[in-house]
């Protein structure tokens, strides 16, 4: 791609796109390039709609990955080439809408006890404590932590800043971390001390923790940010504030946590209790 990549490139830059967008888009203009044997410059609407259709039939690959190509493609032929893009003749893929898994206090509880390393349940609890997405919560560094306003600042999606909750119970099992860690730049480093761990490795430590606690809900790493904001609707926060706690630009994207929270479902009685007692049984 050479030079159309340099430009691609420079496009994503300039408006802020994060380093594993950028690699993203042009991985899948790349793709696209290939399936199809010429320069993705010379490619047209047909090809474009044909390889999306080859993902989702043939490949069978999940609806989030379809658009994500989309997207890419999207930006490609959009910004970086300056081409109309037509939206009826290339739409993006409906996905079907789930709720998010959502782990109770409880279950919370048995996943941090079930975490004996003390590196990873700091970070376990950190992630649940300020609702962090696993990328937030790696890369986070030791001044983001504000221990005097009790607040955690996260260089969230977009390149967009926000400050979140920082909980007592978090900062204590960050204090225990730090006497025994003392990390210099990144709060979780790997094991080469000037980067941070891997995210897919926090991941695994999830997952075993929760199979540890005998759960069998189909929690990811990520089931903690969807617990944070459900949990802080249930105990009558504000959405607006979720919001903005969450770091969503838009306020329908946190509305999904409405539909699991049990806040105002618990105050509403089945009609079957409604109904009159039944005389006792014959025996």
């Amino acid at each position: 791609m050479g030079r159309l990549k340099e430009n691609m490139i420079k496009d994503m830059e300039l408006r802020g796109f994060s380093p594993r967008t950028k690699q993203s888009y042009v991985d899948w203009v790349w793709r696209l390039a290939k399936h199809n044997g010429k320069s993705p410059d010379l490619l047209g609407d047909e090809e474009i709609r044909d390889f999306l259709h080859y993902l989702l039939k043939e490949r069978k690959v999940k609806q989030a990955t379809v658009n994500q190509a989309y997207s890419a493609f999207r930006f490609f032929y959009k910004i970086t080439l300056e081409r109309e893009w037509n939206e009826e003749k290339t739409p993006r893929s409906k996905q079907p809408k789930k709720l998010p898994v959502v782990l109770s206090m409880e279950e919370i509880e048995k996943i941090f006890k079930n975490t004996n390393n003390l590196k990873h349940k700091a970070i376990l609890m950190t992630t649940y404590s300020g609702g962090l997405r696993r990328e937030e919560a790696v890369t986070l560094k030791i001044g983001d932590i504000d221990s005097n306003r009790m607040l955690i600042k996260v260089f969230g999606k977009g390149a967009k800043d926000r400050y979140t909750l920082l909980g007592e119970k978090a900062l204590d099992i960050l204090r225990e971390y730090w006497k025994i860690y003392q990390p210099t730049s990144y709060l979780f480093p790997s094991r080469t001390k000037d980067k941070h761990i891997d995210a897919s490795s926090v991941a695994k430590v999830f997952k075993k923790s929760v199979e540890l606690s005998n759960i069998h809900k189909k929690a990811t790493l990520h089931t903690l940010r969807h617990s944070f904001a459900t949990h802080l609707l249930e105990s009558g926060a504000d959405i607006y504030y979720i919001q903005k706690l969450l770091g969503h630009s838009n306020l329908k994207t946190t509305e999904i946590y409405l539909h699991v929270a049990k806040r105002d479902i618990v105050k509403i009685k089945s009609p079957i209790d409604l109904l009159k007692d039944d005389e006792d049984p014959e025996i």
